[in-house]
């Protein structure tokens, strides 16, 4: 990959990269959020932290975890809500946890990083790391909201939706002069209401929702169906960026059962690379031609190849596998531009720009989650891009970001 395919600035060993703008990174929500934000009359129904003893805490695969309570077992702050009981565990919570201590194991809020749900201090903690702006992923209603879409109280459910973009907006992001970024949920079982809050939302100010990257692993319609025009037609409309985070579909790439957890964060990208693979030929990114989508937590060493093979089998197998009314022209060419990926360890995909395409690519720093680079993320990104002309790291660090979620930054 040549400076000229790049860019035409030239690169300094010595230099200081530009703060970093990291579209993905999570929150864990604070105890008071839903007894808070919620109207009066639902609060005892609501979400709500207590504290107990928990015994047995394992990861049984996808994102399913199992756990007792025990009364001689270490404390741990759990979410009650209807029937779901949802334990913290510390390598969510993980940072300021040496590498070797982000363990499966109970957390308490008094254990926890304050940065990891309150926002003074997560400000302050982005400040330790080079980072100005940072979007946060939720947590307790899961990377898309699949807690509610799960409830049985659909009016309740609806509640705690509004409740937690209202206190996105006017709590977690509200006094931090534009540096925290809004990311909304919507009602996944009802997409006209999801349009609508999409809307409700972007007129003040927010151009980022949470999504799931495979819908019908939640049972829900897929996007070949047309069920989801509504939705993308309100983001198209008010350039909101549909957001995936890996395990929004509540489901992880795995070989077996019994494979190691370390097998299915190797796979990560799978469902992302699944998910592309549905856009490109779903005909939804030419019907919406202004559309924006964001792949988080997916690195981006595998977009090359499902790019070229998406146009081979556009190609090779239009006589009977592709809708070429939908997809009028190669499946690539509604990419750049548009579809965003985002990294914090890929070498191979920073080797790869010249193919993804610069404008493609972003920069997400996983705050508190053990896969993070805080509070070396400074050093992390300087040195994953010194190879890269000063304008192409401007652009992975910072301006695609301000350029996707419209930030009023520079």
């Amino acid at each position: 990959m040549s400076t000229t395919e790049l860019g035409t600035a030239a690169v300094s060993t010595a230099r200081e990269i530009p703060r970093i703008v990291s579209v993905d990174d999570h929150v864990v929500e604070p105890p008071h959020l839903w007894q808070t934000w919620l109207p009066a009359r639902l609060r005892d129904r609501g979400p709500r932290v207590e504290r107990h003893r928990l015994g047995d805490l394992r990861f049984v695969g996808g994102t399913q975890y199992e756990y007792t309570l025990d009364q001689g077992g270490p404390e741990c702050d759990i979410w009650f809500y209807e029937d779901l009981v949802h334990p913290h565990k510390r390598h969510v919570a993980a940072a300021g946890f040496a590498q070797d201590d982000m363990t499966l194991t109970a957390i308490t809020y008094d254990e926890m990083r304050p940065g990891c749900y309150d926002p003074g201090a997560r400000l302050e903690d982005m400040d330790l790391d080079w980072v100005e702006a940072s979007l946060a992923f939720p947590t307790f209603p899961r990377f898309c909201g699949q807690t509610f879409l799960e409830a049985r109280d659909r009016e309740l459910a609806m509640a705690c939706v509004l409740a937690y973009n209202d206190w996105m907006v006017d709590e977690w992001c509200g006094d931090s002069g534009g540096r925290l970024v809004p990311l909304g949920l919507i009602p996944l079982w009802d997409v006209d209401a999801a349009a609508a809050e999409v809307r409700r939302n972007a007129a003040r100010g927010v151009r980022a929702v949470a999504f799931s990257e495979i819908p019908p692993h939640l049972g829900l319609p897929s996007i070949h169906t047309g069920h989801w025009d509504p939705f993308f037609a309100a983001c198209a409309e008010t350039g909101t960026t549909v957001c995936m985070h890996i395990g929004s579909s509540s489901k992880m790439p795995a070989t077996s059962p019994d494979a190691p957890p370390a097998v299915q964060a190797t796979l990560s990208f799978g469902n992302a690379m699944a998910s592309l693979s549905d856009f490109l030929f779903s005909g939804v990114l030419v019907r919406f031609p202004t559309l924006k989508l964001a792949y988080s937590e997916g690195q981006i060493g595998w977009l090359p190849y499902i790019l070229e093979r998406a146009d081979d089998v556009w190609q090779q197998h239009r006589a009977w596998a592709v809708d070429r009314v939908a997809v009028p022209e190669p499946p690539s060419t509604y990419f750049h531009g548009r579809v965003f990926g985002c990294f914090f360890r890929d070498r191979h995909g920073l080797e790869s720009l010249d193919v993804i395409g610069v404008d493609n690519v972003t920069f997400e720093t996983d705050y508190p989650h053990t896969d993070s680079s805080w509070p070396e993320t400074k050093a992390v990104a300087t040195a994953m891009t010194a190879d890269l002309p000063d304008d192409v790291v401007h652009k992975v660090l910072r301006a695609n970001a301000i350029r996707m979620l419209e930030l009023d930054l520079h």
